[in-house]
């Protein structure tokens, strides 16, 4: 069993891939869907001798197997939004404190104590449902928050803003944590000249807007907040850590959380950096799934480690790995 004190406590590059190995490892005998996967891959943990040879499980196995490397009893699932009809990843989860320490230390590492700031949510399509991810992280936070004016803001824009604007000219440190489409309707209506304040997009328009480039989006959003950066929050559903942008939309991770590109011709081949292609993830706090998962986003990696996402994948564009259902 791996300890995961050992995966919070990571100091440097190599003790990051020292533990992905053991983590490879150990899921490889105790997560059934992930030890097909790799079977079909001919990948055995004697052939594994650095990171970039570890397989990368394809996101979709999340909405048609149960991923668990735990036989502890699953505490919560975590579920995707999803159109009608569509279907939904689902993540479980045997051990939430495993979820909490790694938001509250990623967060950390980034921005300092959460207890410091005054956290305000705008995430309306994502408190309309149940088993949101992103909800369980904000409402701890808003809960670890010391002041009062911490919460959600749904159908109160007019609220929000005379809090906003009261906490920013008191000084205090604000986080606005919203969904892409809440926060232009909120400066549709307003609009602020900002000080002390975080502005963080966890991206998405759901279907309520038309997508825009990210560029355009953060030009937009810095006009009406009256700030010079636009943050920026990537995270899944899939993942229980997230990676954080100051601006530019260029990601950074905390230290046991790693991103690499594959080849989108051949799914199997890690790419250098500086490479488009498909974005994998190794995520040591997924210690009870699978914390090895290629994602459907594209990105390049930097050779700091940082990272930017470029965009997704349609169907079309997904080749080199034909082993996405078995």
């Amino acid at each position: 069993m791996i300890d995961t004190n050992a995966i919070f406590n990571i100091k440097n590059q190599t003790e990051f891939e020292d533990l992905a190995l053991q983590v490879f490892k150990f899921q490889f005998e105790n997560n059934s869907v992930y030890r097909s996967f790799c079977d079909l891959l001919y990948k055995h943990p004697s052939d594994v001798k650095t990171i970039q040879d570890i397989p990368f499980l394809p996101i979709q196995f999340f909405k048609t197997r149960t991923i668990l490397s735990s036989k502890s009893s699953v505490e919560t699932t975590f579920t995707s939004s999803g159109t009608t009809g569509s279907t939904t990843s689902k993540h479980h989860v045997t051990d939430l404190g495993v979820y909490i320490q790694s938001f509250t230390k990623g967060f950390e590492q980034f921005y300092g104590n959460i207890e410091d700031y005054v956290v305000l949510g705008l995430l309306p399509s994502y408190l309309e449902r149940e088993g949101s991810s992103l909800i369980y992280m904000v409402d701890t936070m808003i809960k670890a928050s010391k002041h009062a004016e911490s919460g959600f803001y749904l159908n109160n824009i007019s609220e929000l803003k005379d809090t906003l604007i009261k906490a920013d000219a008191e000084e205090k440190k604000v986080l606005l944590i919203g969904v892409s489409f809440a926060l232009l309707d909120l400066i549709e209506t307003y609009t602020f000249n900002l000080k002390h304040t975080i502005i963080m997009e966890t991206g998405g328009m759901k279907g309520r807007r038309k997508e825009l480039i990210r560029t355009q989006l953060h030009n937009i959003l810095k006009d009406g907040f009256g700030v010079e950066n636009i943050h920026s929050e990537y995270g899944m559903t899939e993942l229980l850590s997230q990676g954080y942008s100051k601006g530019q939309g260029v990601f950074n991770c905390p230290p046991w959380m790693k991103v690499l590109t594959r080849n989108t011709e051949d799914a199997l081949s890690i790419q250098n950096y500086n490479k488009t292609g498909g974005i994998n993830v190794i995520d040591l706090a997924n210690i009870n799934s699978c914390a090895f998962i290629a994602t459907q986003d594209l990105g390049r990696v930097n050779k700091d480690g940082s990272f930017e996402v470029i965009g997704r994948f349609d169907n079309s564009d997904i080749r080199g790995c034909n082993l996405m259902v078995f």
